[in-house]
């Protein structure tokens, strides 16, 4: 089966001054289509930044990397950008969402920004809260909802486009246990329906259990990798 996302060798070295860092030391890391892993590790281990390599919001200082078979690195500013909006989805521990926007503005952004025009974008957006249980809070503001609400939104957000691949950093970390289960549900289920893969940092050991598949950080470097249930069963 051909990967989605294919890291080969992949290292990132920040500097200021005299100040070296290597976050990522020659990391190899594979993703199928449908596939849900999580990257777990102590922190400062390299997860997030992993997470924003392999995703091509930070450039890699070594190796390369692959979505769909196509090398990050020989692509434009331009062409990134444009296969970020239309492959690729995310989610935040942050929730990231405008507080002048409502739930529907916040969704249908990505598609106004992809060229998707106006109506289409509107059409998809309530779709899309409608599949996250939201389409009765399409006109409220992100202070007028709850905190799994808001991520409930990001999520639609991060799946309006269709994407092929959704990047998840602490989805539930900023969430109750109640609201991060129903969270973590609606993600599995999303899964089982569209197919996307998922790669999701997560410090929560039964986040990182419900997932396909568990690859463990330490020190910059990929230590171990164990398999997951695929099923989501939070804590007593």
């Amino acid at each position: 089966m051909n990967a989605i996302v294919e890291a080969l060798g992949v290292r990132k070295v920040y500097e200021s001054g005299r100040l070296r860092v290597e976050a990522l030391r020659g990391v190899d890391m594979t993703v199928r289509p449908g596939e849900m892993v999580a990257v777990m590790g102590p922190s400062g281990c390299g997860k997030t930044t992993l997470l924003n390599c392999l995703s091509g919001l930070d450039d890699v200082s070594g190796g390369s990397v692959r979505l769909e078979g196509r090398d990050l690195a020989r692509m434009k500013d331009r062409e990134r950008t444009r296969l970020r909006s239309r492959r690729m989805g995310f989610v935040f521990q942050s929730f990231n969402l405008l507080p002048v926007l409502t739930a529907q503005e916040n969704v249908e952004l990505p598609l106004l920004v992809s060229g998707v025009e106006p109506k289409e974008a509107s059409r998809r957006a309530v779709e899309a809260l409608a599949q996250v249980g939201l389409e009765r809070f399409a006109a409220h503001k992100p202070k007028e909802l709850s905190g799994g609400q808001q991520q409930r939104v990001t999520i639609a957000r991060s799946l309006v486009n269709r994407p092929a691949i959704v990047w998840a950093d602490e989805p539930t970390g900023n969430l109750d246990t109640e609201s991060g289960a129903e969270v973590m549900d609606l993600l599995h289920r999303l899964n089982r329906e569209q197919g996307q893969s998922y790669v999701i940092v997560t410090h929560d050991p039964n986040v990182a259990r419900s997932c396909h598949r568990i690859v463990q950080m330490a020190d910059g470097r990929i230590a171990g990798e164990t398999k997951g249930t695929g099923r989501y069963v939070p804590a007593r």
